[in-house]
């Protein structure tokens, strides 16, 4: 016995650790669950793009499941039926903002929300999801959201950012409970909100200019939360320029050739791009100051050895910027540095069909799917019914995946050269 469990704890020890992508698992179906801010269809988006693009993993598939007004009592209701026409093994939920139904906190709000979350938890659970990022609500905006007659005169943002805090805090025992991951979508978006109106105005907006249906900008600050609750873990690749050797790089990205400081490379791993507005809210760009995007979730690494030279100038598409020898040898994030990069155009061709995509899955999911509830008594005592209720689901799903098979013809290898110029 004693020898069979010194054996187990040396494999233990010897076994790598498991990634914290492990929330998504081989062949994941992930389900973005939420009301209108959901609805919306850009974190949603952004989370798909990224799942696609930048893991380097093919077997992931996304539907997103948003719905105007929802609160999660409404999507309980809707769960069991809703999710049968995509058989999820992952899901991501974000709800609150109508729960909190726009006044001071009150314990009764907690109580409602609380019961209505461990529905839907339960929900998701006996549809077969495995993996859920348990998602807080968002913020409201300091400066977009106004005055409400019910606080009564007083600040009403910092009034309903108390009562989303507390929702949030419900959000997080929920998933600790349950032994998921939380995404804590609140903070994400209200600790960029001072430091980004300190940069750039009381009137740029972090949620939206009606106080709480975020534009791109605070939509890229949503999926950031959701993305590091599902543990991807934000390594795009490293590529390293040796003066005196051979150029390599990571898997996902193939040298093609190169001499003399250039090394040519095709990449099936894309970094994020981003929008090229650095100020608007409509831009993504604009809050990449004010949030660890880049940092945390999309590192494309270069490192340059033996140099030479104090500092180089990096030459990649069609930017230029200069680093010193330390910068560089300790690797400097191509995709932070660079506002303009060689995968912007195939990245926006990618984002764009996924809109297409996403967008009908809210017809379908809201126009149809969800609709068939209405029928099921009378589709068990009539057979043709049900046959046909099942042939346009049948039709509905063909389509879904005809969708997301055109948006995954976007993500073909992107050329492009690195070129650094010793100074």
């Amino acid at each position: 016995m004693n020898r069979l469990f010194a054996l187990l704890v040396a494999l233990l020890l010897a076994a790598p650790a498991l990634p914290a992508a492990t929330l998504l698992p081989p062949n994941a179906r992930v389900a973005i669950i939420g009301d209108s801010i959901t609805e919306q269809r850009l974190y949603s988006k952004y989370m798909e793009a990224y799942l696609l693009a930048c893991t380097g993993r093919k077997d992931i598939h996304v539907m997103q499941f948003g719905w105007s007004g929802e609160t999660a009592s409404g999507f309980a209701n809707r769960a069991l039926n809703d999710l049968a026409a995509f058989a999820p093994n992952v899901a991501t939920t974000c709800y609150g903002m109508n729960d909190g139904g726009y006044q001071p906190w009150k314990d009764s709000i907690g109580q409602s929300y609380e019961a209505n979350m461990r529905n839907v938890i339960k929900q998701l659970t006996a549809v077969g999801v495995k993996h859920i990022a348990v998602g807080s609500p968002g913020a409201v905006d300091s400066k977009t959201f106004g005055a409400r007659a019910s606080f009564g005169g007083k600040d009403s943002a910092a009034g309903y950012n108390d009562t989303l805090a507390h929702l949030r805090d419900i959000a997080q025992k929920l998933a600790a409970e349950s032994n998921q991951t939380f995404a804590n979508v609140h903070n994400a978006m209200f600790d960029a909100m001072p430091k980004a109106k300190a940069a750039l105005g009381e009137n740029y907006p972090i949620c939206g200019s009606d106080g709480f249906h975020p534009g791109p900008n605070g939509q890229l600050l949503m999926a950031y939360a959701f993305l590091k609750a599902l543990g991807v873990d934000g390594g795009i690749g490293t590529i390293t320029v040796d003066f005196k050797g051979a150029a390599t790089a990571t898997t996902g990205h193939k040298v093609l050739g190169g001499a003399a400081g250039k090394v040519e490379l095709e990449s099936t791993r894309w970094p994020f791009c981003f929008d090229v507005d650095p100020k608007s809210a409509n831009s993504t760009r604009s809050i990449l100051p004010f949030a660890p995007f880049n940092e945390d979730l999309n590192r494309l690494t270069l490192k340059v050895k033996n140099l030479g030279a104090a500092k180089a100038k990096v030459t990649w598409g069609t930017m230029s910027k200069d680093f010193t020898r330390e910068q560089l040898e300790v690797g400097v994030n191509l995709a932070a540095e660079f506002p303009a990069t060689p995968f912007d155009g195939a990245f926006t061709k990618l984002v764009d069909a996924l809109g297409r995509k996403q967008q009908f899955e809210t017809a379908m999911i809201k126009g149809l799917v969800t609709n068939f509830r209405q029928f099921s008594t009378d589709a068990k005592a009539d057979p043709e019914l049900a046959k046909a209720f099942d042939t346009v689901k049948a039709k509905l799903q063909a389509r879904q995946q005809q969708l997301d098979a055109e948006a995954r013809l976007m993500l073909l290898p992107v050329k492009h050269a690195l070129v650094i110029s010793a100074l």
